[in-house]
């Protein structure tokens, strides 16, 4: 690695600007946007997918290999990605900081406690929790009546879904649940605020309880918001790191793109598309959630306009959602089927109005002809397609796609939302379902219809929880479905954020882990090396 005040420099990030976390990490302070406002806004790349394999497509190692090409075609590029979180990494998928000549270093620090991001917003939620039951227990002065905010975990812990506090006091026992930390607001709120004064107005408008009379009670009314404030100051600063290849990487928050807006910070975005020509960030799983979470919530809050998209496809994904019995197992029929998946994707951007490139992402063992056959198809598509191999050959193996993603953003679009904010929040809903999951309509229980009458008049965007591993809420239902209905659960507000969840289908706010953890595999010799990340 080169120093990371090296990386800073060249991207054009003054010295003073840098708080350093040992020579490959620094935060950069957020109040540089002040000295950068002048500046135009380079083109904002948003890298997505089709319907992932329980592997993932690639998206992060892509994101970070397409920076790297792009600089080696002369353009400034920057990467923007989320954090690693510990519950992935230490349960079924492991870190996320790409692969082979595609990633980001220091790479076991930033998978790990990197610079305590993740740790100041798991205590500062909670911190909310301990006031709030603390305040119950000392006369509950301000009539809580139902608690709305559950405590959080950065582990996958399984047992912690459905848990009873407060045991033997009258006043505080009850029914409780843990969430994972990646599903907190607070981790939102750092993704969304535009600046701490923004982080402080977001903090102290969350809900956490509700009073008899239906009426919120909010973190300010418990006098919390200045000690949660606090622990996320120093958090609200985007982490710089780099590309094996040397180029400059903000890494900063982490919200699930399942249960959340998926996203890097709206902040690291507004620095680097100051600084760079072009800033690659990644949306969480497929378009249907971190995509379209992205263009209705974080383009509205931050005022981005998207240039182009990347939908990344690989022929593993295009032979599960084919129906294949095993998607490792070569299958070009399967592949073939599989493209209905893939079109809805496709279909799903062009609903925006944003171009995009589908990105079919190369893996070791996919052959020249297999991946010439795929992209054949592809194109009956009608839409750019190319392949990329940057996991094996770097920057080299990502030039075509890169060329192709300049095209994209040069052909000019109609960036649009899906909905409006004044329409009603029935009516958003069903937008949603219909137009991106490709589903008839949209069904609630007594609990999500209670909600919508508490929540009917709230002019927000929807941040919709539900099963990647489909375009429906049924984890089952592989490729393109028809003929179902999404089912909600219920609506949360999350005020703070600025949006309401509708919680859909089965999805687990709380992940459990695999009979055999990735944890079990992790190793540190007698060096200090960590090996199994």
């Amino acid at each position: 690695m080169r120093p990371i005040s090296e990386i800073a420099h060249e991207a054009g990030i003054p010295a003073s600007e840098l708080f350093h976390y040992g020579p490959g990490i620094a935060k950069v302070r957020a109040s540089v946007l002040e000295g950068l406002a002048g500046r135009p806004r380079g083109r904002l790349v948003i890298v997505t997918a089709m319907s992932p394999t329980p592997e993932g497509v690639g998206k992060t190692t892509l994101t970070i290999g397409l920076t790297d090409a792009l600089r080696l075609l002369g353009k400034k590029a920057i990467a923007c990605i989320r954090q690693p979180s510990m519950g992935p990494l230490l349960g079924a998928k492991g870190g996320a900081t790409g692969s082979g000549l595609a990633r980001v270093d220091p790479s076991e620090d930033i998978s790990l406690h990197f610079t305590g991001d993740d740790y100041a917003v798991s205590t500062a939620h909670n911190l909310v929790s301990s006031m709030l039951d603390n305040h119950i227990y000392h006369g509950n002065r301000l009539g809580v009546s139902k608690v709305r905010w559950s405590r959080v975990s950065a582990v996958n812990d399984r047992a912690l879904r459905k848990v009873r506090v407060g045991l033997g006091k009258a006043a505080t026992e009850r029914e409780d649940e843990f969430h994972i930390t990646a599903a907190s607001e607070l981790m939102a709120i750092l993704s969304l605020s535009r600046d701490f004064r923004d982080l402080q107005e977001r903090v102290s408008r969350v809900t956490v309880a509700s009073r008899e009379d239906g009426s919120s009670v909010t973190i300010k009314d418990l006098l919390a918001d200045g000690a949660v404030c606090a622990l996320l100051k120093k958090a609200l600063d985007p982490n710089l790191v780099q590309t094996a290849a040397g180029s400059p990487v903000f890494v900063h928050t982490g919200p699930f793109g399942n249960i959340s807006i998926g996203c890097s910070s709206a902040i690291a975005a507004s620095i680097a598309m100051r600084l760079g020509e072009y800033v690659l960030t990644e949306a969480g799983f497929s378009t249907e959630l971190g995509a379209e979470k992205f263009f209705d919530i974080v383009c509205r809050e931050a005022l981005f306009r998207p240039a182009a998209a990347v939908i990344v496809a690989t022929l593993g994904a295009l032979r599960l959602h084919g129906g294949a019995k095993d998607f490792r197992v070569k299958d070009m029929d399967a592949v073939r089927r599989g493209l209905p998946n893939l079109a809805r994707h496709v279909e799903n951007v062009c609903a925006f109005g944003v171009p995009s490139v589908v990105l079919l992402n190369r893996f070791r063992e996919d052959t020249d002809k297999e991946i010439r056959d795929a992209l054949s198809m592809i194109g009956d598509l009608e839409v750019p397609a190319v392949s990329a191999d940057v996991r094996e050959t770097g920057a080299m193996g990502g030039l075509q796609a890169a060329a192709a993603i300049i095209r994209a953003c040069e052909a000019g679009n109609s960036f649009g939302f899906l909905y409006p904010l004044e329409m009603p929040l029935r009516e958003k809903i069903d937008v949603i379902a219909r137009r991106m999951y490709g589903a008839d309509g949209v069904d609630y229980t007594e609990e999500a219809e209670a909600d919508l009458r508490r929540l009917e008049g709230s002019a927000l965007p929807v941040c919709v929880a539900k099963t990647p591993k489909s375009l429906s809420d049924d984890p089952a239902l592989i490729g393109r479905p028809g003929g179902f209905r999404i089912k909600v659960r219920s609506i949360v507000p999350a005020t703070g954020a600025g949006y309401l969840v509708a919680i859909c289908g089965g999805v687990l706010l709380m992940p459990g882990m695999p009979e055999h953890p990735l944890a079990e595999g992790l190793k540190v010799d007698a060096e200090g090396r960590i090996t199994g990340i």
